[in-house]
C-alpha cells in the first residue's frame, strides 16, 4: 500500500484549517483516510471560544480513531459519534447553536479486505480509480447547485441555507447531520486507488477547468499530491483579473490525500 498526504495553508499569515490523517489498525487489516476542510468564519462572533483548527483537529482525530476502532460501525455512525464527542468537549463554554459555530466538510474512506466504504459531506471530493483506470467522483453537490443569489451574503447563507433543508450541510455540533452525508460501499476488488481533495485543491477542476476529475487523478498518481497543489497555486497567482476566482479568496487551504492499494 502507498499513501501520500499534502496539506498546505492558503497563506503564511493564518493557520491551516484543514485536517488529514490515515489510520491503520494494529491488525494490519484495512484502514481509513479522513480529510476535513474547516469552514472559515466571517468577521464577527461565532459563539465559540475555540478556533477552526482546534475544531478540525478534535473532530478529525476522533473520526480517525473511531473509523479504525469500530470497523463494523457504519461511517455515518462514526461521524455522528465524533461530532458528539467534539461537541461535548466545548458545550459548557460555547454556544453550539450559533450558525457559525466551528464546522467542517468531511470525506472518509475506509477499506477492508472485502470492501471500500465512503462518506462525503459538503464540497470536498473523493475520486476512486478502478483497476482498469476509470475514475469515478463521489461528491456532495448540494452547495454547488444552489443559485448564486442564495449565497449573496454570509448573513443570507447562515439564515437560509447553511445546515438547513434545501440548502447544504456541514459537520458542526449536531450529530444527526451524519445522515445527510453521501455514503456507500464498493467491492475492494473494484478499487485500485483513491484520492481525496479539499476544495482548495479541487479548484484545478472546479474553478480553473484545467481538466476533468480523471485528468486530476492521473496528475496526482503520476506527479504526486504536491504537484497538484503547486499547479493550483500557480493558477491562483496568475488570475490577477479574478476571471476564475471571482469573489473567492486568492489562496485557500489545499489538502490532497492519495491511497493506492
Amino acid at each position: 500500500m502507498r499513501t501520500e498526504l499534502v496539506s498546505e495553508p492558503g497563506g503564511a499569515d493564518r493557520p491551516n484549517e484543514d485536517f488529514a490523517a490515515v489510520g491503520l489498525p494494529a491488525s494490519g487489516q484495512g484502514g481509513s483516510v479522513v480529510v476535513l476542510d474547516g469552514v472559515t468564519p466571517p468577521r464577527g462572533g461565532t459563539g465559540c471560544l475555540h478556533s477552526v483548527p482546534w475544531f478540525t483537529a478534535r473532530l478529525g482525530g476522533a473520526l480517525t480513531e473511531l473509523t479504525v476502532s469500530l470497523p463494523d460501525a457504519p461511517l455515518a455512525d462514526a461521524l455522528s459519534r465524533a461530532i458528539a464527542r467534539t461537541a461535548g468537549a466545548h458545550a459548557s463554554t460555547c454556544d453550539l447553536s450559533h450558525p457559525r459555530t466551528p464546522q467542517a466538510t468531511v470525506v472518509v474512506a475506509r477499506w477492508s479486505p472485502e470492501t471500500v466504504e465512503y462518506l462525503v459531506l459538503s464540497d470536498s471530493a473523493l475520486l476512486v480509480e478502478s483497476p482498469g483506470g476509470g475514475v469515478t467522483p463521489f461528491l456532495d453537490d448540494r452547495l454547488s447547485l444552489l443559485p448564486r443569489s442564495a449565497l449573496a451574503t454570509d448573513a443570507l447563507v447562515d439564515s437560509t441555507v447553511r445546515n438547513r433543508e434545501g440548502g447544504f450541510f456541514t459537520a458542526a455540533a449536531d450529530p444527526t447531520v451524519s445522515v445527510r452525508a453521501v455514503t456507500g460501499s464498493l467491492p475492494r476488488r473494484d478499487v485500485r486507488a483513491l484520492t481525496v481533495l479539499t476544495d482548495g485543491a479541487a479548484r484545478w477542476v472546479e474553478r480553473f477547468r484545467e481538466g476533468d476529475w480523471t485528468d486530476c487523478f492521473r496528475l496526482v498518481r503520476k506527479e504526486g499530491p504536491q504537484a497538484l497543489v503547486d499547479r493550483v497555486r500557480a493558477l491562483e497567482r496568475a488570475d490577477t483579473a479574478r476571471t476564475f476566482l471571482g469573489r473567492s479568496k486568492t489562496h485557500d487551504d489545499a489538502t490532497v490525500a492519495f491511497v493506492e492499494f
